[in-house]
């Protein structure tokens, strides 16, 4: 028992090793991460709000009124209005265009690496404990290694917010492509379709619902992170929570999350009906593909090396 008081692991020193290590040797590597995460963000952030309110706010509900619907459209226009009276729209799109630039890193690694995790069970088995740390360890601790390596600002943040928002992206995409039934990938292979062909002519698309899946929850987690990361200057509508804290204002609190969940479900409603129009595709590919299983064409038998075809039409 004196030996278990005694035991000590060095595990922070083994750490703040490891950072400093990374920050003696790869600090080239580290100001190219920031200049294309910085070059994304601010030119995004430029550009929104370079467009007049009203203008960004009619495209918004129009983008509702044609993927939604009017109700949804409805309610975008209320929204908006609501966020440009509380005096926070600057705010408002500073924090969406963090939210869509870090989204982009993260499906960007994210796609890929959930690919090869498909298609191939060892990268699966290396890669699933990692996205389980990623996912369980608190996200203010990604604040720390962030503003170690990039300083303060928003280049951090969209970093922290990369790293915290990218499982889902990952597993999502893992998951969709395992689930693509063995009958459509043989019908596949039995028509001639290469790798290649095979990974994007017919198991992303019969995937993509749950992808966009993933891609809903990887926005969301980022938008709950970039609110975080307002604490190490990240700024948008976190700041304006961070600042209601700070000064026990519960106003300006209120006003910042109220913003913060006007534009959650906005990015949330938007994206999952891309969800769903995959999913109506994907029946229509199904079918397609049940079809092709059926005949040859120019002949009308059914093709004898392509039983699963077969079973796949019936």
């Amino acid at each position: 028992m004196d030996a278990l008081k005694n035991l000590e692991l060095p595990i922070g020193p083994v750490v703040e090793g490891v950072v400093d290590w990374i920050q003696d040797n790869f600090e080239p590597l580290l100001d190219g991460i920031a200049a294309a995460v910085g070059f994304v963000t601010d030119n995004l952030e430029w550009l929104f709000l370079t467009i007049p309110p009203v203008v960004f706010a009619l495209i918004v509900v129009a983008i509702g009124l044609v993927r939604v619907g009017w109700r949804f459209a409805l309610f975008a226009a209320v929204a908006l209005f609501v966020v440009m009276g509380m005096d926070l729209w600057a705010e408002t799109v500073s924090t969406m265009s963090l939210v869509i630039a870090a989204s982009l890193f993260a499906m960007g690694v994210g796609f890929p690496i959930g690919i090869a995790m498909a298609k191939n069970n060892l990268v699966e088995a290396v890669v699933r404990p990692i996205l389980d740390l990623m996912q369980t360890m608190p996200p203010f601790v990604y604040l720390i290694p962030a503003a170690m390596f990039f300083g303060l600002g928003k280049v951090p943040g969209a970093i922290a917010t990369v790293i915290f928002a990218m499982p889902p992206a990952v597993r999502l995409t893992n998951l969709g492509i395992r689930q693509v039934s063995e009958e459509h990938v043989e019908a596949g292979l039995a028509f001639g379709c290469t790798p290649r062909q095979l990974l994007f002519k017919v198991q992303l698309p019969l995937a993509k619902p749950t992808i966009m899946a993933g891609v809903n929850q990887t926005i969301m987690l980022a938008l709950s992170m970039v609110v975080i990361a307002s604490m190490i200057g990240a700024g948008g509508l976190g700041n304006t929570v961070l600042t209601g804290i700070n000064r026990l204002n519960i106003g300006m609190g209120f006003e910042g999350g109220l913003g913060v969940v006007i534009l959650a479900i906005i990015l949330d409603r938007i994206t999952q009906s891309f969800g769903e129009t995959g999913r109506a595709r994907s029946s229509l590919l199904r079918r397609a593909v049940a079809a092709l299983g059926n005949r040859v064409p120019g002949t009308g038998a059914v093709p004898a090396q392509a039983p699963a075809a077969k079973r796949a039409a019936e």
